[in-house]
C-alpha cells in the first residue's frame, strides 16, 4: 500500500476545507522548517490561518512573537522550565486586554496539538521524538504534512497501519519532487526513482581526509541553511540514507530500485526513471519554501512561493556516482530498511546520540557512521511484522541510545 495518492488523482483532502483559510498547525515552528513554514505563511494571509505552534521551549522570545503575529489558539512547549518565560513574553508583547494562547506543557503536549481541530498538521519537528505527534494527526483524520521523516522511518508499520491514501504530504525536496514527477506516468511504468545528494561540504573527500574532520566544517553546508542535526545528517549522508527508507515507504518501490546520485548544485532534487527510458526530473534553486508551500497548498500551487531557475544565465548541472566507500551511510540504511522492524528505529537513534557526541568533540567524523554500524549489527534481526508497537520502538531507541553512549565513550 502507497502512503501518497495516485498522482493521476487530484489529491482529495481528508478534512473538508473551510470557507475561509485553510486552518494550520505547525510542529517545531521556532526551527528551521518551522520558520520557512512561518514565512509561506504571512505571505499567503488569504490562504493560510496558524491555530496552533509547538517548539521545545529553547527560542521563548521567538515562540511568543511567532505566536502574537499569528494570532493563535494554542502553544505547545515541550520543556515546563520554558513556561514562566514564555507567559512574560506574551503579556509584555501583547495589546492590553486581549486573549492569550493557551499554553500545553511537557513531552506531550505536541501530540496533544497534533489533533486539535484543523486542516492539516505540519510536522516539522527533528528526530523520532515527531512519532507520537505523527501518528496523532493521523488518528485525528488531519492532513499531515510531513518534514520529520524520523516519524515515519522509525514507525513505519505504524504509519501505515493508520495513513489514509492521501492523508501524508511530503515536504522532503526530494520527496516532493519524486511526487510531481511520478505524475509523468502510472506506478507500473516506474523503473527506478533516483534521489539527489548535493554531496555536503565534503564531496571527492576520501575516508582517510574525513577522519580529520572538524565541527564547524561538518556545519558549513554548501547550498541549504538547516538545524545542526540535519546538517552533520547531510554531511554524511545519514540523511540521504534515511531519505531512502522513507522513499520506499511512501511510493513502495523496491530499495533496489532507488538509487542515489550526487548532484551538487542541489537544483535537481530528485528523478524518476521510466520503464521506456525517459527520466522526469522536478528542478528548482535550494529553497525550502517551494515543498513547504506545496504540502501546505495541495493539490494548489502557491504562487511565488520561492523563486524559480533563472533561465536566462548559463548554469552547468553535474551528476557523480555516490562513493560508498568513503560514506557508506546510504548503503547501511538500505540493510537497516530491509530488516525492518525495530531495525530503522536503532539505526535512527544511533545516529542521533553519534551526531552529539560528534558535535561535542567525542568523536570522530567517521566514527558517526561506524558507531551506528557497530549497534545496528549488534542489535541483530529484529522483530518484524504487523505487531510493531510505539513501545516497541521506544524500547528498541533507549537501548540504541545508551550504546551508542557506551561506544562514543571509548
Amino acid at each position: 500500500m502507497t502512503l501518497l495518492a495516485d498522482p493521476h488523482l487530484r489529491f482529495e483532502p481528508v478534512v473538508a476545507d473551510p470557507a475561509g483559510p485553510r486552518e494550520l498547525v505547525i510542529l517545531g515552528s521556532t526551527g528551521s522548517i518551522g520558520t520557512q513554514a512561518i514565512d509561506v505563511v504571512l505571505r499567503n494571509p488569504g490562504r493560510f490561518k496558524v491555530v496552533g505552534l509547538s517548539a521545545a521551549g529553547g527560542r521563548v522570545a521567538l515562540l511568543a512573537e511567532q505566536a502574537l503575529q499569528l494570532g493563535v489558539a494554542k502553544i505547545a512547549v515541550a520543556q515546563p522550565e520554558a513556561v514562566a518565560e514564555l507567559e512574560a513574553a506574551l503579556k509584555a508583547a501583547a495589546p492590553a486586554g486581549s486573549d492569550l494562547p493557551e499554553i500545553l506543557v511537557g513531552p506531550d503536549a505536541a501530540t496533544e496539538l497534533a489533533a486539535m481541530e484543523c486542516h492539516s498538521v505540519l510536522n516539522g519537528i527533528t528526530g523520532s521524538i515527531g512519532l507520537r505527534p505523527t501518528l496523532a494527526a493521523l488518528r485525528a483524520g488531519r492532513v499531515l504534512v510531513l518534514a520529520n521523516k524520523e516519524s515515519l522511518i522509525v514507525g513505519g508499520p505504524l504509519v501505515k497501519a493508520l495513513a489514509r491514501p492521501g492523508q501524508i504530504v511530503p515536504v522532503d525536496s526530494e520527496h516532493t519532487a519524486l511526487f510531481q514527477a511520478l505524475t509523468a506516468g502510472t506506478r507500473q511504468e516506474v523503473n527506478k526513482l533516483v534521489v539527489t545528494a548535493s554531496g555536503g561540504p565534503f564531496r571527492g573527500w576520501s575516508r582517510e581526509r574525513l577522519a580529520g574532520v572538524t565541527k564547524e566544517q561538518a556545519l558549513n553546508h554548501p547550498n541549504w541553511a538547516m538545524g545542526p542535526v540535519i546538517t552533520i545528517n547531510s554531511a554524511t549522508l545519514v540523511n540521504k540514507g534515511l531519505e531512502v527508507i522513507e522513499a520506499h515507504l511512501l511510493y513502495d518501490i523496491p530499495f533496489e530500485r532507488i538509487e542515489v546520485v550526487v548532484h551538487p548544485q542541489s537544483v535537481v532534487h530528485s528523478m524518476v526513471e521510466f520503464v521506456d527510458g525517459s527520466t522526469m526530473a522536478q528542478a528548482s534553486p535550494p529553497d525550502m519554501r517551494m515543498p513547504i508551500s506545496l504540502g501546505l497548498g495541495w493539490p494548489d500551487r502557491v504562487p511565488d512561493a520561492a523563486p524559480g531557475c533563472d533561465w536566462t544565465r548559463a548554469a552547468t548541472w553535474e551528476f557523480f556516482p555516490l562513493d560508498t566507500e568513503a560514506f557508506p551511510s546510504v548503503g547501511l540504511a538500505r540493510e537497516v530498511g530491509q530488516l525492518g522492524g525495530t531495525a530503522p528505529a536503532v539505526f535512527n537513534a544511533a545516529n542521533e546520540e553519534c551526531v552529539e557526541a560528534f558535535l561535542q568533540g567525542r568523536l570522530a567524523f567517521t566514527g558517526i557512521v561506524d558507531t551506528v554500524a557497530k549497534v545496528v549489527s549488534e542489535h541483530g534481526t529484529p522483530a518484524v511484522g504487523t505487531s510493531l508497537t510505539v513501545e516497541d520502538v521506544l524500547a528498541a531507541e533507549g537501548w540504541a541510545r545508551a550504546r551508542a553512549k557506551e561506544i562514543a565513550a571509548g
